[in-house]
């Protein structure tokens, strides 16, 4: 399956220019079977989405149905949540858990994996590599950054959005 994980929407992201629908749409058109929503310390896009989705259903979108040879298109609840101590990290949470928490920004890391974790969500570092103060590997240092960094499920190996370098270190 080929999925964007690693989405913001115009509904949920100040820096997200496109809406959820075309965003979506989009995404099957380039051969994606889904996408993450994960604005920044929101879950707007994914209500969003939520709220399209039914309505596109009733007018039978392609992204919905499975005739004429097309899966459905799976969209991820999702946040990338900005951290006091270890930059941005993605967070994708099962669809039924609604926690307000992650829509306030600025939980230390290690209480954030434990909160993700108990709820059984996974959680991995976004753009490891990447520009001070919003990346893990230029916040966290030392034994800490060693000791936090086998708690994570997955690790963001490419953004497109950031440079050939940051990416390789990735």
């Amino acid at each position: 399956m080929k999925f964007d994980m690693h989405c913001h929407t115009k509904e949920g992201s100040l820096d997200g220019k496109v809406p959820i629908a075309e965003f979506a749409a989009r995404l099957q058109e380039m051969g994606f079977d889904g996408m993450l929503v994960s604005d920044h310390d929101s879950y707007n896009g994914y209500r969003a989405w939520k709220k399209i989705r039914d309505a596109f259903r009733e007018k039978d979108t392609p992204w919905e149905q499975e005739d004429a040879g097309e899966k459905d298109f799976l969209v991820l609840k999702g946040v990338e949540y900005d951290t006091i101590d270890a930059g941005h990290i993605l967070v994708i949470m099962p669809e039924g858990v609604k926690l307000k928490i992650l829509e306030l920004r600025g939980l230390p890391i290690i209480l954030l994996i434990e909160i993700v974790h108990f709820y059984g969500g996974i959680i991995g570092p976004a753009h490891p590599c990447g520009e001070k103060f919003l990346s893990i590997c230029n916040t966290l240092h030392g034994r800490f950054y060693e000791h936090i960094y086998h708690k994570f499920d997955f690790v963001e190996g490419y953004n497109a959005c950031e440079d050939a370098d940051s990416n390789m270190r990735a």
